[in-house]
């Protein structure tokens, strides 16, 4: 993997924030940066690609998904395919404003850059 200047920053982001949020174009290594993060922290992870069928069916319901793993990580991954997540995601963290509560990737959008005025922070790759 290619060494990420960002890693350190982000790290410290997640040991804080209940929302990171990591945007930039396909294929700069989004995914593969967020895998090898996820090793450094200290909950468990779920891995969500949304433009996987098997993985949007675990979002049939995303509030009851989202309040059963609230002591995980959940990672979403293009997020920007599912732009209704992102008021259940606000609702969530005003439920619980623990760190590392989501990671989420994907391109930038004008809900993404919304969201994050709102909620936390962004990192561009």
């Amino acid at each position: 993997m290619i060494k990420r200047f960002k890693l350190p920053s982000l790290l410290e982001s997640l040991s804080f924030f209940p929302v990171v949020g990591i945007i930039g174009p396909r294929q700069v290594g989004k995914t593969t940066l967020v895998k090898h993060l996820s090793k450094s922290l200290t909950k468990e992870t779920i891995y969500l690609d949304l433009e996987h069928p098997q993985d949007l069916s675990k979002l049939t319901d995303p509030v009851l998904f989202f309040k059963r793993n609230q002591h995980k990580c959940i990672i979403l991954d293009e997020i920007q395919r599912m732009p209704e997540l992102f008021p259940i995601l606000r609702s969530m963290v005003d439920l619980e404003r623990s760190p590392a509560r989501f990671i989420i990737l994907g391109s930038a959008s004008p809900h993404i850059k919304r969201f994050f005025r709102i909620v936390s922070g962004a990192y561009s790759l």
